[in-house]
């Protein structure tokens, strides 16, 4: 065998070994992810994006770690925690809704961010170019649910066809609340009805909020799952009973803590595709070739348990419409 043959032998066994050393470097990394919420606690969409990251074949402990960061329903806190996730020099970085995003966003244009349930339209915000053609390190899956307030105004009227007088409860931090009480308004106005604005920043003021909207003889109530009230979703269900006053809410999660109804998307889908963008990212696909998805499903859910509580009888119509009923 020649010089030059043993070279060209050499050089390509070489080559095989390193690409073999490089792919099995690879497959032995652990790779580390940043959840960043206003919540205060991890609840169904967390459970769903760690059940999503198991199907896609990632084990925590042995090639995923998780760094979780919650606000406890403080949205000031958030640009500290990201900072944080940006120190720990996460390969992703996983926003839960509007005001997360914004945090990641101001702390890193490197670190890929995945947007989960936000529920502002990023382009309107400056977060990316178009939902097609982004730019920059952020994708995901947005919510815009301010589309559909005028939809639960009209099931809430339809549960109170005599109801004249409603109020909406929102939390004036979340960059979400505001479109859904613009909206709701809106379609008040269309509706003939009556809406006052009840802005709850923190939590202690959150019962007298509701002894207002009873003394103004409101008949009915919205409730803008945003900001504060996530880190509170118990306290509100429970008040509602209390107070006998009946509420359709933006997520389904209240209606599971005994809410008598609500209307929009389901926001554990939303998290277990989270995790497919996540994957993707991480076999290096980047953020600006991942479109920014909307939900195309809508569930109507209704608690008919909560219903008793307050003594309302929903319309036999709107219950064989409902997508889910809880006995």
């Amino acid at each position: 065998m020649n010089k030059r043959r043993k070279l060209v032998i050499a050089f390509g066994l070489g080559a095989i070994t390193a690409s073999f050393g490089s792919f099995a470097q690879q497959q032995g990394k652990v790779w580390r992810i940043g959840f960043l919420t206003s919540r205060d606690e991890s609840g169904s969409s967390e459970a769903a994006f760690r059940q999503g990251l198991r199907e896609l074949g990632y084990v925590e402990g042995q090639n995923i770690v998780i760094e979780w960061r919650f606000a406890k329903g403080n949205v000031d806190l958030l640009p500290e925690l990201a900072a944080e996730l940006v120190h720990l020099k996460v390969d992703c970085l996983i926003a839960a809704g509007a005001n997360s995003t914004f945090a990641a966003k101001q702390a890193t244009n490197t670190i890929s961010i995945v947007m989960g349930n936000s529920e502002v339209d990023p382009v309107r915000l400056g977060l990316v170019a178009t939902l097609a053609r982004l730019g920059g390190n952020i994708t995901g899956f947005i919510n815009i649910s301010s589309a559909l307030a005028g939809k639960r105004l009209e099931l809430l009227k339809e549960t109170l066809p005599n109801a004249s007088r409603m109020a909406i409860l929102w939390d004036p931090k979340s960059s979400a609340a505001a479109d859904h009480v613009r909206e709701t308004e809106l379609a008040a106005r269309t509706l003939g009805v009556k809406l006052q604005s009840l802005e709850v920043r923190d939590a202690a003021i959150l019962e007298d909020a509701f002894r207002t909207a009873v003394k103004e003889r409101a008949q009915g109530l919205i409730v803008v799952a945003a900001g504060l009230f996530n880190s509170i979703r118990t306290q509100i269900p429970s008040l509602a009973a209390k107070m006998k006053l009946p509420v359709i809410y933006t997520s389904s999660r209240y209606v599971l803590a005994d809410g008598l109804m609500s209307y929009g998307s389901d926001p554990s889908d939303q998290y277990r595709r989270v995790a497919t963008y996540v994957d993707r990212i991480l076999k290096g696909t980047r953020p600006a070739d991942l479109p920014v998805e909307q939900p195309t499903k809508f569930e109507l859910i209704i608690n008919l348990k909560a219903a008793k509580w307050i003594g309302l009888k929903i319309p036999s119509n709107l219950l064989a419409r409902a997508d889910k009923v809880i006995e």
